[in-house]
Protein backbone atom coordinates (compact mmCIF):
# COMPACT_ATOMS: atom_id res chain seq x y z
CA UNK A 1 0.00 0.00 0.00
CA UNK A 2 1.42 2.84 -1.50
CA UNK A 3 1.34 5.86 1.13
CA UNK A 4 1.80 10.05 -0.71
CA UNK A 5 2.69 12.94 0.88
CA UNK A 6 1.75 15.82 -0.48
CA UNK A 7 2.80 19.65 0.77
CA UNK A 8 4.30 23.03 -1.36
CA UNK A 9 6.68 26.07 -0.32
CA UNK A 10 3.94 28.31 -0.83
CA UNK A 11 1.82 26.96 2.18
CA UNK A 12 4.71 28.72 3.93
CA UNK A 13 3.88 31.56 2.56
CA UNK A 14 1.07 32.61 3.99
CA UNK A 15 2.16 34.84 6.99
CA UNK A 16 1.08 35.27 9.79
CA UNK A 17 2.10 38.13 12.82
CA UNK A 18 4.98 37.43 15.00
CA UNK A 19 4.48 35.50 17.71
CA UNK A 20 0.91 33.80 16.29
CA UNK A 21 1.02 29.98 17.00
CA UNK A 22 -0.19 29.25 12.84
CA UNK A 23 3.09 29.77 11.82
CA UNK A 24 4.84 28.85 8.06
CA UNK A 25 7.66 26.68 10.79
CA UNK A 26 4.85 23.96 11.54
CA UNK A 27 5.49 23.07 7.92
CA UNK A 28 9.39 23.25 8.37
CA UNK A 29 9.29 20.92 11.30
CA UNK A 30 7.00 18.66 9.37
CA UNK A 31 9.01 18.26 6.06
CA UNK A 32 11.78 17.78 8.01
CA UNK A 33 10.50 14.99 10.28
CA UNK A 34 9.74 13.72 7.49
CA UNK A 35 13.26 13.41 5.63
CA UNK A 36 14.01 10.87 7.95
CA UNK A 37 15.25 7.20 7.34
CA UNK A 38 12.00 5.85 8.75
CA UNK A 39 10.45 7.70 5.78
CA UNK A 40 12.21 6.49 3.21
CA UNK A 41 9.48 5.02 1.15
CA UNK A 42 7.10 8.05 1.38
CA UNK A 43 6.02 9.13 -1.71
CA UNK A 44 6.55 12.97 -1.65
CA UNK A 45 4.80 14.86 -4.08
CA UNK A 46 4.17 18.63 -4.67
CA UNK A 47 0.06 19.63 -4.25
CA UNK A 48 -1.20 21.35 -7.05
CA UNK A 49 -2.60 24.30 -6.85
CA UNK A 50 -6.59 23.90 -7.26
CA UNK A 51 -9.28 26.19 -9.14
CA UNK A 52 -10.90 28.76 -7.39
CA UNK A 53 -14.13 27.08 -8.43
CA UNK A 54 -13.46 24.10 -5.64
CA UNK A 55 -13.99 26.22 -3.03
CA UNK A 56 -17.96 26.52 -4.22
CA UNK A 57 -18.53 22.51 -3.20
CA UNK A 58 -18.67 23.97 0.00
CA UNK A 59 -19.09 27.44 0.24
CA UNK A 60 -20.87 30.37 -1.35
CA UNK A 61 -19.63 32.15 -4.25
CA UNK A 62 -19.97 35.63 -1.65
CA UNK A 63 -17.85 33.48 0.65
CA UNK A 64 -15.08 33.24 -1.56
CA UNK A 65 -15.26 36.89 -3.01
CA UNK A 66 -15.19 38.35 0.73
CA UNK A 67 -11.73 35.99 1.54
CA UNK A 68 -10.44 37.52 -1.92
CA UNK A 69 -11.51 40.79 -1.57
CA UNK A 70 -9.77 40.78 2.15
CA UNK A 71 -6.08 39.51 0.81
CA UNK A 72 -3.64 42.84 1.07
CA UNK A 73 -1.29 44.21 -1.61
CA UNK A 74 1.49 43.69 0.82
CA UNK A 75 2.16 43.39 4.83
CA UNK A 76 -0.97 41.47 6.68
CA UNK A 77 -4.78 42.16 6.73
CA UNK A 78 -6.96 40.97 9.68
CA UNK A 79 -9.99 38.79 9.08
CA UNK A 80 -10.60 38.41 13.00
CA UNK A 81 -8.68 38.81 16.36
CA UNK A 82 -7.15 34.99 15.19
CA UNK A 83 -7.00 35.25 11.73
CA UNK A 84 -5.17 37.03 9.22
CA UNK A 85 -3.89 37.38 5.95
CA UNK A 86 -0.94 38.24 3.74
CA UNK A 87 -0.04 38.49 -0.25
CA UNK A 88 0.23 34.78 -0.73
CA UNK A 89 -2.64 33.52 1.27
CA UNK A 90 -5.48 33.09 -1.31
CA UNK A 91 -2.67 30.98 -3.50
CA UNK A 92 -1.52 28.86 -0.09
CA UNK A 93 -4.91 27.75 0.44
CA UNK A 94 -5.69 26.94 -2.80
CA UNK A 95 -2.65 24.55 -2.90
CA UNK A 96 -3.90 23.33 0.50
CA UNK A 97 -7.11 22.61 -1.26
CA UNK A 98 -5.34 21.29 -4.09
CA UNK A 99 -3.22 18.59 -2.14
CA UNK A 100 -6.85 17.54 -1.05
CA UNK A 101 -8.12 16.92 -3.95
CA UNK A 102 -4.70 14.72 -5.42
CA UNK A 103 -5.45 12.62 -2.52
CA UNK A 104 -8.94 12.00 -3.31
CA UNK A 105 -7.87 11.24 -6.64
CA UNK A 106 -5.28 9.22 -5.69
CA UNK A 107 -7.30 7.09 -3.56
CA UNK A 108 -10.20 6.52 -5.48
CA UNK A 109 -8.05 5.81 -8.49
CA UNK A 110 -5.37 3.40 -7.11
CA UNK A 111 -2.60 5.19 -7.17
CA UNK A 112 -2.22 5.20 -3.28
CA UNK A 113 -3.82 3.27 -0.75
CA UNK A 114 -3.76 6.66 1.75
CA UNK A 115 -2.31 10.43 1.77
CA UNK A 116 -1.00 12.53 4.28
CA UNK A 117 -1.34 16.50 3.36
CA UNK A 118 0.40 19.06 5.04
CA UNK A 119 -1.05 22.33 3.72
CA UNK A 120 -1.42 25.92 5.13
CA UNK A 121 -3.85 27.50 6.32
CA UNK A 122 -5.95 24.88 8.18
CA UNK A 123 -9.62 24.53 7.76
CA UNK A 124 -11.78 22.79 9.91
CA UNK A 125 -13.23 26.01 11.93
CA UNK A 126 -13.82 27.86 8.28
CA UNK A 127 -18.05 27.56 8.36
CA UNK A 128 -20.25 28.03 5.29
CA UNK A 129 -19.96 31.84 4.77
CA UNK A 130 -17.53 32.85 7.72
CA UNK A 131 -13.65 32.35 7.90
CA UNK A 132 -12.34 32.16 11.22
CA UNK A 133 -9.91 30.44 13.81
CA UNK A 134 -6.87 30.60 11.30
CA UNK A 135 -9.33 29.06 9.01
CA UNK A 136 -10.26 30.64 5.00
CA UNK A 137 -11.90 27.85 3.15
CA UNK A 138 -12.82 23.86 4.96
CA UNK A 139 -10.56 22.16 3.33
CA UNK A 140 -11.82 18.39 4.36
CA UNK A 141 -15.56 19.60 3.36
CA UNK A 142 -14.18 20.79 0.29
CA UNK A 143 -12.38 17.35 -0.49
CA UNK A 144 -15.90 15.44 0.70
CA UNK A 145 -17.48 17.16 -1.64
CA UNK A 146 -15.30 16.85 -4.26
CA UNK A 147 -15.40 13.07 -3.72
CA UNK A 148 -19.12 12.80 -4.06
CA UNK A 149 -18.75 14.79 -6.95
CA UNK A 150 -16.05 13.34 -8.77
CA UNK A 151 -16.09 9.92 -7.58
CA UNK A 152 -19.60 9.35 -6.85
CA UNK A 153 -18.64 8.46 -3.15
CA UNK A 154 -21.99 7.95 -1.21
CA UNK A 155 -21.22 8.13 2.16
CA UNK A 156 -17.81 10.69 3.38
CA UNK A 157 -16.53 10.26 7.11
CA UNK A 158 -14.81 13.03 8.30
CA UNK A 159 -13.42 12.00 11.77
CA UNK A 160 -11.25 15.27 13.79
CA UNK A 161 -9.08 14.73 16.75
CA UNK A 162 -8.03 18.26 16.79
CA UNK A 163 -8.17 20.12 20.24
CA UNK A 164 -10.79 22.21 18.56
CA UNK A 165 -14.08 21.59 17.68
CA UNK A 166 -14.78 21.45 13.93
CA UNK A 167 -17.31 24.08 14.05
CA UNK A 168 -16.44 24.98 10.05
CA UNK A 169 -17.12 20.70 8.93
CA UNK A 170 -20.23 20.59 11.19
CA UNK A 171 -21.91 23.82 10.58
CA UNK A 172 -21.25 22.80 6.59
CA UNK A 173 -23.03 19.37 7.01
CA UNK A 174 -25.39 19.62 9.90
CA UNK A 175 -28.50 18.53 7.51
CA UNK A 176 -26.57 15.80 5.24
CA UNK A 177 -26.49 12.44 6.26
CA UNK A 178 -24.32 11.34 3.69
CA UNK A 179 -21.63 12.87 5.53
CA UNK A 180 -20.80 11.58 8.97
CA UNK A 181 -18.80 14.00 10.99
CA UNK A 182 -16.65 12.40 14.34
CA UNK A 183 -15.14 14.81 16.78
CA UNK A 184 -13.10 14.64 19.93
CA UNK A 185 -12.10 17.63 21.26
CA UNK A 186 -11.53 19.51 24.90
CA UNK A 187 -14.39 21.42 25.73
CA UNK A 188 -14.62 24.16 26.90
CA UNK A 189 -12.77 25.83 24.86
CA UNK A 190 -12.38 27.71 21.04
CA UNK A 191 -14.79 27.99 19.22
CA UNK A 192 -17.18 26.93 22.35
CA UNK A 193 -19.43 24.52 20.30
CA UNK A 194 -18.99 20.46 19.84
CA UNK A 195 -21.60 19.56 22.93
CA UNK A 196 -22.69 15.88 23.13
CA UNK A 197 -26.25 16.99 21.89
CA UNK A 198 -25.59 18.41 19.03
CA UNK A 199 -26.13 15.64 16.47
CA UNK A 200 -27.24 17.43 13.32
CA UNK A 201 -29.72 14.86 11.49
CA UNK A 202 -27.75 12.10 12.99
CA UNK A 203 -24.66 12.25 11.42
CA UNK A 204 -22.93 14.62 13.78
CA UNK A 205 -21.11 12.67 16.69
CA UNK A 206 -19.59 15.14 19.06
CA UNK A 207 -17.02 13.32 22.12
CA UNK A 208 -16.11 16.42 24.18
CA UNK A 209 -13.46 15.98 26.63
CA UNK A 210 -12.53 17.60 29.98
CA UNK A 211 -9.13 19.74 30.54
CA UNK A 212 -6.71 16.84 31.42
CA UNK A 213 -7.52 14.45 29.95
CA UNK A 214 -5.20 12.18 28.53
CA UNK A 215 -4.96 8.60 26.47
CA UNK A 216 -7.90 6.44 28.42
CA UNK A 217 -10.35 9.33 28.16
CA UNK A 218 -9.17 9.83 24.38
CA UNK A 219 -8.65 6.44 23.54
CA UNK A 220 -12.22 5.55 25.72
CA UNK A 221 -14.08 7.97 23.60
CA UNK A 222 -13.14 6.47 19.85
CA UNK A 223 -14.19 3.08 20.77
CA UNK A 224 -17.25 4.06 22.23
CA UNK A 225 -18.44 6.53 20.19
CA UNK A 226 -16.13 7.53 17.11
CA UNK A 227 -15.50 3.99 15.71
CA UNK A 228 -19.49 2.96 16.26
CA UNK A 229 -20.84 5.86 14.47
CA UNK A 230 -18.30 4.74 11.56
CA UNK A 231 -18.86 0.95 11.50
CA UNK A 232 -22.98 1.77 11.44
CA UNK A 233 -22.28 4.06 8.46
CA UNK A 234 -19.81 1.99 6.54
CA UNK A 235 -18.48 5.03 4.45
CA UNK A 236 -16.97 5.15 1.06
CA UNK A 237 -13.78 7.14 2.23
CA UNK A 238 -12.46 8.51 5.68
CA UNK A 239 -11.24 11.65 5.83
CA UNK A 240 -9.21 12.81 8.59
CA UNK A 241 -9.14 16.18 9.81
CA UNK A 242 -5.83 15.58 11.41
CA UNK A 243 -4.80 18.56 14.49
CA UNK A 244 -2.20 17.90 16.32
CA UNK A 245 -2.57 20.16 19.39
CA UNK A 246 -4.23 17.41 21.81
CA UNK A 247 -0.51 16.45 22.40
CA UNK A 248 0.44 17.30 25.88
CA UNK A 249 3.34 20.01 24.92
CA UNK A 250 0.74 22.17 23.20
CA UNK A 251 0.08 26.19 24.57
CA UNK A 252 -3.26 26.19 23.10
CA UNK A 253 -4.97 23.30 24.96
CA UNK A 254 -4.94 21.12 28.39
CA UNK A 255 -5.12 17.83 26.88
CA UNK A 256 -2.64 15.19 27.40
CA UNK A 257 -2.17 13.17 24.33
CA UNK A 258 1.25 11.57 23.67
CA UNK A 259 2.56 10.53 19.81
CA UNK A 260 1.16 7.05 20.79
CA UNK A 261 -2.22 8.04 20.97
CA UNK A 262 -2.08 9.64 16.96
CA UNK A 263 -0.11 5.99 16.28
CA UNK A 264 -3.06 4.46 17.34
CA UNK A 265 -5.90 6.09 15.87
CA UNK A 266 -4.97 6.12 12.89
CA UNK A 267 -4.29 2.21 13.06
CA UNK A 268 -8.00 2.05 14.20
CA UNK A 269 -8.98 3.99 11.40
CA UNK A 270 -6.95 2.08 8.51
CA UNK A 271 -8.81 -0.76 10.04
CA UNK A 272 -12.31 0.72 9.61
CA UNK A 273 -11.19 1.84 6.11
CA UNK A 274 -9.57 -1.53 5.38
CA UNK A 275 -12.91 -2.97 6.27
CA UNK A 276 -15.53 -0.82 4.99
CA UNK A 277 -14.17 1.36 2.50
CA UNK A 278 -11.08 -0.04 0.17
CA UNK A 279 -8.36 1.25 2.64
CA UNK A 280 -9.11 4.84 1.33
CA UNK A 281 -7.69 7.63 3.91
CA UNK A 282 -6.93 10.88 3.05
CA UNK A 283 -5.43 12.83 6.03
CA UNK A 284 -5.50 16.89 6.33
CA UNK A 285 -3.45 18.95 8.61
CA UNK A 286 -5.02 21.17 11.14
CA UNK A 287 -4.10 22.14 14.45
CA UNK A 288 -0.61 21.35 16.35
CA UNK A 289 1.29 24.55 17.55
CA UNK A 290 3.97 23.37 19.74
CA UNK A 291 6.88 22.38 16.96
CA UNK A 292 8.41 19.46 18.90
CA UNK A 293 4.79 18.19 19.95
CA UNK A 294 4.11 18.53 15.61
CA UNK A 295 6.82 16.63 14.87
CA UNK A 296 6.60 13.81 16.56
CA UNK A 297 2.80 13.30 16.56
CA UNK A 298 2.86 13.40 12.67
CA UNK A 299 5.75 11.05 12.30
CA UNK A 300 3.62 8.93 14.48
CA UNK A 301 0.67 9.20 12.36
CA UNK A 302 2.34 8.75 8.74
CA UNK A 303 4.29 5.59 10.09
CA UNK A 304 1.33 4.28 10.81
CA UNK A 305 -0.09 5.20 7.01
CA UNK A 306 3.09 3.33 5.63
CA UNK A 307 2.66 -0.07 7.53
CA UNK A 308 -0.84 0.02 5.38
Amino acid sequence: MRTRFYTHPICREHLTPPGHPERPDRLRVIVDRLDDEPFAYLERLEAPLADEETVLLAHPAEHLDKVKASIPGEGLAVIDGDTTVSPKSLEAALTAIGGALAGVDDVFSGEAGNVFVAGRPPGHHAEKNRAMGFCLFNNAAIAARYAQKKHGAERIAIVDWDVHHGNGTQDIFWDDPSVLYCSTHQMPLYPGTGAAHETGAGNIVNAPLPAGSGSEAFREAFDEKVLPAIDQFAPDLIIISAGFDAHRRDPLAELNLEADDFDWATGVLMERADRLSQGRVVSLLEGGYDLHGLSVSVAAHVGRLLKG
